[in-house]
Formats: structure tokens, sequence, C-alpha cells
């Protein structure tokens, strides 16, 4: 079946369907909107961003010049066709919000802490230290779905935590593994030693150890009509027992030569006119900034699906419904159009990676 027939199928089958993790539901008043688009009103309390430094593989496009990978053209052929499987499917490819993607609460300088224990089969002394004072809002909720993330943002301090199949429990907060970052604005945006005192590499709520609060299409980034950062996205057959750079580790699994490494780099051929293919308005901003920043292979996914800030700490949902972000339509068939077979993997520096003899999240 073409990608056109599948569209078609989509639309027909459902306008809003929530097959994976959707931004389904009711939304808020609208307001006016960027160039036109009608955008839905949340609290003012929005994230500021973006995190990290300046320099940071999320936020720096990467050189013109830069070489492709040797295996670009098989890697990409690949991705494209099993975003092709996913459409004539009907599970994918998806936008992850209020499942599967990331709640971030930003919280005062008075804001009270409590302890997170690690509740965890990896021991990390310096991780539960860092959890030791979390400046948790007692209302806090993490994403839906079995992954349960959530990111504290305390700006007068420079900090944040992230954690990973979060719970609160009777006897207090819980979480099975995560990270905890100082000096955000200078940060590179992955964990390491630089993380915080004792941090290791193989911290985060990510697989391949990047910060959950990197990559995600945020509210403000939809505010404002642009996305000046690379993006993250996840996919199903990431490979097995190697990473590129700047990924730390990974969790993939599969042994085809022709699967994509978490922590690879990949953009929109930069000779693209993107304007000429008369995209959705999210489609187009989704372009924009695969072709200027890029997207990095974060995790694994039971399909494919980039990431948008989950809104619940903001108390109403901007994406699903008339006059949403999403447009009354389902993320699969706003990324249909995508221009998938025009990205191109640049160069990788590949590492290999021993879960045995790493710490790592249990999956």
């Amino acid at each position: 079946m073409s990608r056109a027939l599948a569209t078609i199928g989509l639309l027909a089958a459902a306008s809003c369907a929530c097959w994976i993790a959707s931004g389904c539901g009711s939304s808020a008043a609208l307001g006016t909107g960027v160039a036109g688009h009608p955008a839905v009103r949340h609290s003012l309390n929005v994230t500021p961003f973006p995190f990290f430094s300046a320099s940071s593989f999320w936020n720096a496009p990467p050189a013109a010049d830069l070489n492709l990978d040797p295996n670009s053209a098989r890697l990409v052929a690949a991705l494209d066709a099993e975003v092709g499987d996913e459409l004539e499917a009907g599970n994918g490819p998806w936008i992850n919000t209020t499942d599967y993607s990331v709640p971030i609460y930003t919280v005062p300088a008075d804001q009270p802490v409590v302890r997170v224990q690690l509740v965890s089969q990896f021991d990390s002394p310096a991780l539960r230290s860092a959890w030791s004072e979390v400046p948790m809002p007692p209302g806090a909720q993490p994403s839906g779905g079995s992954d349960r993330v959530l990111v504290v943002w305390q700006p007068s301090a420079n900090r944040l935590w992230e954690f990973w199949r979060l719970a609160h429990t009777a006897a207090g907060w819980t979480a099975a593994w995560g990270g905890a970052m100082q000096n955000v604005s200078s940060n590179w945006g992955a964990y390491g030693p630089a993380a915080w005192r004792g941090a290791q590499a193989t911290w985060g709520a990510s697989a391949s150890s990047f910060s959950i609060a990197g990559g995600l299409i945020t509210l403000k980034d939809l505010r404002r009509g642009r996305i000046e950062h690379a993006l993250a996205l996840a996919v199903p057959d990431a490979r097995s027992g190697v990473y590129a750079s700047p990924a730390r580790r990974t969790d993939g699994t599969s042994e085809s030569p022709a699967s994509l490494p978490e922590g690879a780099h990949l953009r929109l051929d930069p000779s693209l006119d993107v304007a000429a293919l008369h995209l959705p308005w999210l489609t187009a901003m989704i372009a924009e900034a695969a072709q200027r920043y890029g997207i990095f292979i974060r995790d694994k996914a039971k399909v494919t699906q980039f990431f948008a800030q989950d809104p619940r700490p903001t108390g109403s949902n901007p994406y699903g419904g008339e006059g949403g972000y999403f447009e009354n339509e389902s993320p699969a068939q706003l990324l249909a159009s995508f221009p998938w077979s025009h990205l191109q993997v640049l160069w990788m520096d590949l590492h290999e990676f021993e879960p045995s003899t790493s710490l790592g999240r249990p999956r």
C-alpha cells in the first residue's frame, strides 16, 4: 500500500486516535497563534528553553560541510521503509505528548525539598545523594505509560533532576533510575562526570544517557512557531551493542547493519526546499528544525516517534481537538508527509557497548 493510501486510511479511521501516546483530549480556550495558527492558551508557567550550553549538540547547528556516514543511504532507506510499514499498519509514526514524553516542572528557589528513593537493581551512591534533596512539587505527576518519566527544573539553582519510573507511594517518592544535573546552562546535554559530583555516563532516564529535557518539541517552540534546537527520535530497531557519540550507551537490540545506533545524528538534506513541499504547519516546523539542527536517536520504541513536551504541568492539553496544535489530526497523519527519504546520516563516531560491565537502567 502506498503512503498516500495509508494516510487516507488513517484519516478515515481516526482523526485523533490514541494508538501509542497521543495528545488527544479536551483543549482550553483558543487564542491567536503564530502566523495565523490558532494556538491553545495554557499556563504562562512554561519552562524556559533551550536547556544546555549554546555549543551543546542539542543547540549548535552542524557544520554544512560535515561528511555523511558511508552507509547513510542504506540507513535512511531502512528508516523510510520502517515508517512506510508503520503507516500501512496504522500504528505510527508518532509524536508522544501525554504518554511516553516529558513533563517538566519549573520550581521556585523556595520550593520545599523531598528525598526521592532510588529503587533499582543498580546501586549508585552518588545518584542517591543527588536525590536526597529534590524540590519536587507535591502534586507533580509523571508521564503516562510504563516509563513514568518527569523532570524538575529549578532555574534559580541552575539544576535539574530527571526520573524514570517515578512513583509517589505511602512511604514517599521512589524512582528506578534517572539523573541530576547542576550548571545546566553550561552542560553538554548528556550525562557524564560533569553533570554532578560522582555522576556517571550511565545516568539519565533515556537509554542513550541523553538528558530527556533535550530534543523536545516544547510548548515554547509551538507558541513562537519555530524550533531552534535539534530533535530527539526513538526508533524500533536501534542497533545492538553499538552507540554513536554523543550517546554514552544503548538498549538497542537489532543485529541488522541497516539499523541506526542510538546517538546517530541525522539531518534533512540542506538542499531540499522545505517550503515547496507545502507541509502541514507542525510538520514544516519539524522539517525545518531537522534541516538546520538535525535529529538524534535517543531511544528505541515500538514505532518511530518524536517527543513533544508533556503538558500536564500546565493543567490543559494544547495538542488535540479543534484548534489544537495538531490541527485535529493524528501525529501519524502529520508525519506521513515528512520527507523521511531526504534525511542524511552524518558521520558517526561508533563505540562498542557491553551492558554486562556497565551500569544502566533496567529494561
